[in-house]
């Protein structure tokens, strides 16, 4: 097992060390009844001493007890270590995911996320607990066997080692072999995970298009696919039995005949061609075992490499050495900013953005699809770090903040956001959980969503589902925003989160966050004229630049952009709405 991976035994090391003891003290036992068989038959039962036979079979049955209790204390002990390391293992890759930045969940996908919480886990779990018990007593099985089949013969106990050789080598080729298959398994349970993720969340987008027959082909061809890499990773792995099989009748019928011929001369005896037969049998038994081991660990293997790539990942984004652990003032200031993602090449997604907002303005963003709006405000609580430039968050540059302090006063909601598992309540409290229920309903009140929690039975206590699938966009939209409100942050950024209010509750909204946080800088982003048209200064992006800035009366003199959306919205009817 790797380094890595054995940190996260930790409290179970006791457990861990406990096992491969219990198994050593079970085979030194089982090892050393063969041998007290030996001198029953050919001492007390040959010579017909009674009394011999009567004391050796009373201290036989006290070591096959003996033999028994340590068995089920190393079972014992290891099912406490796998369970135990396996629980720890995925408490770190947790909480490791948890300290990822945007640009480190954006090399993951969800359900590879998952997958390695689950299945690889799991794996290795299990992998793990039969390691530190098969893997311990089969060597310590060969090697006493050995030990003891030589003293009584040494021309057949070089059978054993011909007959481990052999294995062996049978083994390591079916390791190497079948291990890129594995691999490629498991990076197809990541697809099939993420197909059936999408279909369970976008159910009703796929009714609603009539779309199952495409979906259910879409999980056929992920389904096939898994099926066909892991039939042929667990037909080369079939070889393995044969392989045991036809070793161990080898070694047996070559002890048969070479132990009758030499019992038949009178060099050995009936009770030694035993004792022989069963260490034979024991290390043969033995080696079976492990084979099956080696084909978890085959298994395990592949899923190793994938946990140890995410505990091996370095956030992208971390504290500065002495953090300043306070944010002061809400003004906002880009000072010649490029961005591009890592592995988006050369391309930036943002060019040479420069502005300034003082604290307590409301801020309005406006540009086409894939213009850059929403990047512009991530790099703002560092979801991601500038490639070049800076961002002044009270004259302080993003990057010299506690990052956890910095979130706190940096409130976003997202056009998608997400509500968790539990109650209207509890999901508001995310934005701080010492706030009093008095609170709760202020920030509820400012977001426009008091009002509808009362009309649900429970109110406040109502339980919200999975994803957030029995509340509307719109009212999941205001449940959003007021969890940020209650952060009582020194900026707020709306990322097109009103997309699915209608305008009067927008309009509603937006004034009520103008009156009550005067002292709270306030950057929307939308995609209508009516959502940002009063606020104090708009920004207008065009292919990740800034293509004006200013009122919107100043920009509809001054920038052709704005002018064109401004008028094709009211054409349409957007102002009528309200």
């Amino acid at each position: 097992m790797r380094k890595i991976l054995l940190k996260s035994l930790r409290e179970y090391k006791r457990e861990a060390i406990l096992a491969p003891f219990f198994v050593i003290l079970e085979v030194f036992l089982e090892v050393l009844i063969p041998f007290m068989m030996t001198k029953i038959i050919d001492v007390g039962i040959m010579e017909k001493n009674l009394p011999y036979v009567l004391r050796l079979g009373l201290i036989l049955v006290l070591m096959a007890i003996a033999s028994l209790i340590f068995g089920v204390a190393a079972g014992r002990t290891a099912a406490i270590a796998g369970a135990g390391y396996g629980k720890n293992l995925r408490h770190d890759i947790f909480y490791k995911v948890q300290d990822f930045s945007f640009q480190n969940i954006d090399h993951y996908s969800s359900s590879g996320l998952v997958t390695r919480m689950t299945t690889d886990t799991t794996n290795i779990q299990m992998a793990f607990m039969m390691t530190i018990r098969i893997l311990t007593r089969t060597p310590i099985m060969m090697i006493l066997s050995l030990f003891m089949a030589i003293n009584i013969n040494k021309n057949i106990a070089s059978l054993f080692l011909v007959g481990v050789i052999l294995l062996a080598g049978g083994l390591g080729i079916i390791v190497k072999v079948v291990h890129p298959y594995f691999r490629k398994v498991f990076q197809s349970y990541d697809t099939l995970n993420q197909v059936v993720q999408e279909n369970v969340r976008g159910a009703r987008v796929v009714k609603a298009y009539v779309r199952e027959d495409y979906e259910i082909d879409k999980f056929k061809d992920v389904s096939s696919l898994v099926y066909r890499l892991y039939t042929t990773a667990q037909k080369i792995v079939a070889w393995n039995g044969p392989l045991m099989q036809f070793t161990m009748y080898l070694v047996i019928l070559a002890i048969f005949l070479i132990g009758g011929k030499a019992i038949a001369y009178g060099n050995m005896k009936i009770g030694e061609l035993t004792a022989i037969m069963v260490y034979a049998m024991q290390i043969l038994i033995s080696l079976m075992m492990v084979t099956f081991v080696f084909v978890l660990n085959i298994i395990s293997s592949a899923s190793a490499d994938r946990i140890e790539e995410i505990l091996r990942e370095e956030p992208s984004l971390a504290n500065p050495k002495h953090p300043k652990g306070d944010v002061k003032q809400g003004d906002i200031q880009f000072d010649h900013v490029n961005f591009r993602y890592k592995n988006e090449g050369k391309k930036y997604i943002l060019n040479d953005i420069n502005f300034s907002i003082h604290e307590g303005e409301t801020i309005g963003i406006i540009g086409g699809t894939g213009s850059g709006k929403s990047t512009l405000v991530q790099l703002i609580p560092r979801l991601y770090d500038v490639t070049e430039g800076r961002i002044l968050v009270g004259g302080i540059d993003v990057r010299d903040y506690d990052l956890t302090t910095l979130r706190d006063k940096v409130a976003m909601v997202l056009q998608k956001n997400t509500l968790f598992t539990g109650t209207i309540k509890d999901n508001i409290r995310w934005g701080n959980q010492e706030a009093t229920d008095e609170e709760v309903q202020e920030v509820c009140k400012l977001a426009k969503a008091h009002d509808f929690i009362k009309e649900f039975p429970k109110g406040y206590d109502t339980t919200i589902t999975q994803g957030g699938t029995n509340v509307s966009g719109g009212q999941k939209q205001r449940l959003c925003i007021a969890r940020a409100l209650l952060k009582k942050p020194k900026i707020l950024i709306l990322d097109d989160s009103m997309s699915a209010v209608d305008t009067k509750t927008e309009s509603e909204i937006r004034h009520g966050l103008m009156n009550h946080l005067p002292n709270t800088t306030k950057i929307i982003i939308s995609q209508r004229i009516s959502s940002i048209e009063d606020a104090d200064r708009i920004i207008v992006i065009h292919e990740g630049r800034i293509h004006g800035f200013g009122t919107s009366q100043e920009l509809l003199k001054t920038n052709h952009i704005y002018r064109e959306i401004y008028e094709t919205q009211l054409e349409g009817g957007d102002r009528l709405e309200g």
